[in-house]
């Protein structure tokens, strides 16, 4: 391993090779295997600048299966973080849509609220301590200022007008005046140390209530978060993170293809609707400090029969203009389309995971980047490569190759290369392939 090099702790060695190895993202770990995608991180990263002075922005990441979408949107998630963000994200399913008649919008709320993060709680479930921490430090302001001391009635009051003048704010919005109500109801209910109308307040929150009537006896709330207006909710919790002390809030959406794969062409198009309203107050500043990053397939973005260019209200608004093309793209524009990495950015990466690999097993590394290379041009060389094939089958490729030299030192590489038992991992590259599987209906 190169001295000027990080070493790899083992245990972030393990959870990066597995989670590749499997293709999947890992969670940690990811400044160790950052390549390429400069370009893309700056234009996002300007972003974030702009949100944590009030304003608000939407992108769409696009890029086949395999080709860093995810990978990318977990980068930026790591860093908001760092920076003092609260980040949300969900991947869309067949049970999560951005709007549903059977509770699919609000099952995507619910999975939003559940994997809230912080920097201090990286794995999510951080409403509770984002919620208490509010309150610790509205009463550590209110000491500063007064020189009170906790208990004081004095300072309670102090901190009431403190609590007041967030939820005040907080009213003024879509839904605001019974959010507010429920923060202050969760004040006063920390103040009194009553942990179940705390639970209550929080299970609202989480969109957890089914009933009215529910929410109205243990709450006093008459309203419920529901599939139509989740997004509202949002809005509101971005505003009050800021208030909270945070620099704002990002949500993180990814497998937008399974809209495109709904097989009603209604329900689609209310899906569409949906994010057309979500795009629309992102950039006409009727949020404030949010973020939205979407994550798709382009044959679900640009599909005219079925992809969000179906709608075209959004298709007018996402297509690219005449300038750009392959090499030089607007990366300031609402549409990020993924280019694949270059060769050259692939065998970096794959020096780095000879490296990692070597340290987890205590080995020093056997493969010089004559040989990685000659492994990067045989992938590269294969037949519809540069269609086809994406980082995601390299590296598996790669680390499978690893650990079959690990675990046989008497066979070289130039011997698995050229062996018949050495298959390359399959494409899985179809999201620009039409899929018969999904038929069109209408009702």
């Amino acid at each position: 391993m190169n001295k000027n090099e990080r070493k790899v702790p083992r245990r972030i060695a393990q959870t990066i090779l597995n989670s590749l190895k499997g293709g999947v993202v890992p969670r940690i770990g990811l400044p160790y295997i950052a390549v390429g995608r400069k370009n893309e991180i700056e234009a996002l990263l300007h972003d974030v600048d702009i949100i944590a002075e009030g304003g608000a922005s939407f992108r769409f990441i696009v890029g086949r299966y395999g080709s860093g979408k995810s990978f990318l949107i977990q980068t930026i998630r790591n860093y908001v973080m760092d920076r003092g963000f609260i980040v949300a994200d969900a991947d869309l399913s067949p049970e999560r849509r951005l709007q549903g008649s059977r509770g699919q919008g609000l099952a995507t709320y619910r999975e939003l609220i559940s994997n809230l993060s912080t920097k201090t709680r990286p794995e999510g479930g951080a409403l509770t301590l984002v919620l208490d921490r509010w309150i610790n430090g509205v009463q550590s302001e209110a000491v500063r200022e007064t020189g009170l001391t906790p208990g004081d009635a004095a300072l309670t009051q102090v901190v009431d007008q403190k609590i007041y003048a967030v939820t005040s704010a907080i009213s003024e919005m879509v839904h605001g005046f019974e959010f507010a109500r429920l923060l202050s109801r969760y004040y006063h209910a920390y103040l009194e140390g009553d942990d179940e109308t705390k639970a209550k307040v929080v299970r609202w929150f989480r969109g957890e209530y089914a009933l009215k009537r529910e929410a109205k006896e243990e709450l006093g709330i008459n309203i419920l978060i529901t599939d139509d207006d989740w997004y509202d909710y949002l809005k509101l919790f971005a505003v009050f993170f800021r208030h909270a002390g945070y620099a704002g809030m990002m949500i993180m959406i990814d497998e937008l293809v399974n809209l495109y794969k709904i097989p009603n062409a209604i329900t689609r198009q209310y899906n569409y609707e949906k994010l057309l309203t979500m795009y629309n107050d992102t950039l006409q500043g009727r949020a404030q400090y949010l973020g939205i990053i979407m994550g798709s397939t382009p044959q679900a973005i640009e599909d005219r029969r079925r992809g969000i260019y179906s709608y075209e209200a959004l298709r007018s608004r996402l297509a690219e203009g005449k300038f750009s093309k392959p090499g030089s793209r607007d990366l300031l524009a609402p549409v990020i389309h993924l280019e694949p990495l270059q060769p050259e950015e692939m065998l970096v990466l794959c020096e780095k995971l000879a490296d990692m690999h070597g340290g987890l097993y205590g080995y020093a590394r056997k493969l010089s980047t004559a040989d990685l290379a000659r492994f990067i041009k045989l992938e590269y060389g294969r037949i519809g490569t540069d269609q086809h094939i994406t980082p995601r089958e390299v590296i598996r490729d790669f680390i499978e190759l690893l650990d079959l030299l690990y675990q046989d030192p008497s066979r070289t590489m130039d011997e698995m290369l050229d062996s018949e038992d050495f298959a390359y991992a399959r494409s899985e590259a179809v999201s620009d392939q039409a899929d018969q599987a999904f038929a069109e209906f209408t009702i």
